[in-house]
């Protein structure tokens, strides 16, 4: 009994402490909103997670570019390959807070292995890279 009385005190230490730590505050269901923005092909949406300078690596385009032009940049990727499927295949964090999604992009002409880097930024994961390649 005493053991108990004396661990519940360092456990909500240990809590407050997590907390407080920095760290970005967890979005739930963030792989699953940006996997649902690209299975509908719906550029606005996924912009919405993007930070302010986004990496993007699509066949016959690569770049850094601002959240706007990265927005424009998926429009017309989705408009020219628009999406029949999409499927997370394996996602994960690392100890830093960033996380990354790989799925698979079916679209009427190709299949596109993605990639998708989600870094910690004004306190919540944005997408900081995409990538599309070619099957």
């Amino acid at each position: 009994m005493k053991n108990r009385i004396l661990i519940l005190p360092l456990l909500i230490s240990l809590t407050f402490l997590m907390q407080a730590s920095g760290k970005p505050e967890e979005t739930p269901g963030i792989v699953e909103n940006i996997a649902a923005s690209v299975r509908s092909g719906n550029s606005k949406s996924l912009a919405s997670f993007f930070s302010t300078a986004v990496e993007i690596t699509l066949p016959g385009k690569e770049g850094t570019f601002s959240k706007v032009q990265a927005e424009m940049v998926m429009k017309d990727f989705f408009a020219r390959n628009p999406p029949i499927a999409f499927n997370v295949d394996q996602k994960g964090a690392s100890a830093g807070g960033s996380q990354f999604m790989i799925g698979t992009y079916k679209s009427n002409n190709r299949v596109y292995k993605t990639y998708f880097l989600l870094k910690p930024a004004d306190n919540k994961l944005q997408i900081q890279q995409i990538q599309f390649e070619a099957n």
